[in-house]
């Protein structure tokens, strides 16, 4: 029996560790659970060498018996999201307020099963296969972590799978160039000063001020920047005033900006505190601005989109590859920007089964899980093939 044909023989068992996981999901920097879970899975199969990345990351290793030396990286994201899911399944998060809304849950099992494929096949394979299955993705922090533990260092190839409900089951999305944009978070915070709202000349509206800087930050994405280049500003929070009659003093903005090419992305950065701090000038108050950094723009590289094309018919799905840049984000880019690497998109969608239809971070997300063995499948078939690549 092959490889591939050991991952179908284990449907069932994708299906039950995707729902184990679906049903105890964990935040952000807070996979305890989760990473417990793998690290028993890993044991479980033989592949004894790997240790924690940060807190709540877990690094593996499995190398082959026979002669080689390629190294390559499969890496599946973990964590899950604060909402409060609404479907009522046999697997429904017993974590109030906590849900496996992206598809990470999926990712985790997709990677498990083909590592216990792998595994049991070590015999048939030279080189160096690692498992990433990384935490704190939808915070952009847990990538990080993985480059400073210097855990990327040395491979040739590095490969990654999300879910795509756009997409039908039985599909992969493969698509070269942008695919997901980069991803930073600005807060503004405008300094007023109170007054009786029947005197306003006597303070400054920090309300009014941040108002209008969220009008005037629209500009730069339709005004400074081509249009033939998505751009995207979004201030998704607003925060100002202690009483319906007094002049607001203080007011804080949240939000995020997207997009797709570094160039574009330091120019959007200076307008945007150049337009926060002018505004506030020009009404008496000061603005101040933090920038983090989750995502680096995800890009797929032509040639290594053609290796992964091959497997993905080799897994037995077909291939998507022209599927719609988004303008979601992903610290999988900062894996890819230094060693070639692909990010496929698992197709997940089922009209018979609505649930699987609904987008991503939706209370109510679910996948078809026949998708599950088509993933294991694509991570266990391109590692096979990349480490019988001779350099």
């Amino acid at each position: 029996m092959n490889i591939l044909e050991k991952i179908n023989e284990d449907t069932e068992r994708l299906v039950a560790l995707r729902r184990d996981f679906h049903t105890h999901p964990e935040v952000s920097l807070h996979e305890q659970r989760t990473a417990r879970r793998i690290e028993e899975e890993l044991d479980s199969y033989g592949i004894w060498e790997h240790h924690r990345c940060g807190e709540t990351g877990v690094y593996a290793v499995l190398r082959g018996e026979k002669p080689g030396n390629r190294v390559i990286v499969l890496r599946a994201d973990t964590d899950a999201l604060a909402i409060a899911e609404t479907q009522e399944t046999p697997y429904r998060s017993q974590n109030p307020g906590v849900m496996h809304a992206c598809g990470h849950d999926a990712h985790t099992a997709c990677l498990l099963g083909a590592a216990r494929a792998l595994a049991a096949s070590r015999g048939e394979f030279g080189g160096e296969i690692r498992f990433f299955f990384q935490h704190a993705e939808e915070v952009g922090a847990g990538a990080r972590e993985f480059l400073r533990e210097g855990l990327l260092d040395g491979a040739e190839r590095v490969f990654g799978l999300h879910t795509a409900s756009d997409l039908p089951v039985g599909s992969v999305g493969v698509t070269p160039g942008p695919n997901n944009a980069a991803v930073d978070h600005f807060k503004i915070t405008i300094h007023g000063r109170a007054a009786h709202v029947s005197t306003p000349q006597k303070g400054v509206d920090a309300l009014y001020i941040a108002s209008a800087a969220v009008v005037a930050l629209q500009a730069v994405s339709t005004r400074l920047t081509s249009p033939t280049e998505p751009v995207l500003i979004g201030v998704g929070k607003l925060q100002a005033g202690t009483a319906y009659n007094i002049v607001a003093p203080l007011a804080e903005l949240e939000g995020t900006l997207r997009t797709v090419t570094p160039g574009t992305r330091e120019f959007v950065k200076r307008h945007v505190t150049e337009i926060a701090q002018q505004t506030a000038a020009l009404y008496g108050g000061t603005a101040e601005l933090v920038w983090t950094d989750y995502a680096s723009p995800l890009l797929n590289p032509e040639d290594v989109c053609a290796e992964v094309t091959q497997q993905v018919l080799s897994a037995g799905a077909r291939v998507i590859s022209n599927r719609p840049l988004s303008l979601g984000g992903d610290d999988f880019a900062e894996f890819n920007q230094r060693v070639p690497g692909v990010y496929a998109y698992l197709g997940t969608g089922n009209p018979q089964k609505p649930n699987t239809i609904l987008p991503a971070h939706n209370d109510g997300f679910d996948i078809d899980e026949d998708a599950l063995v088509i993933g294991a499948r694509l991570y266990a078939a391109y590692a096979l093939w990349w480490l019988e690549q001779e350099k």
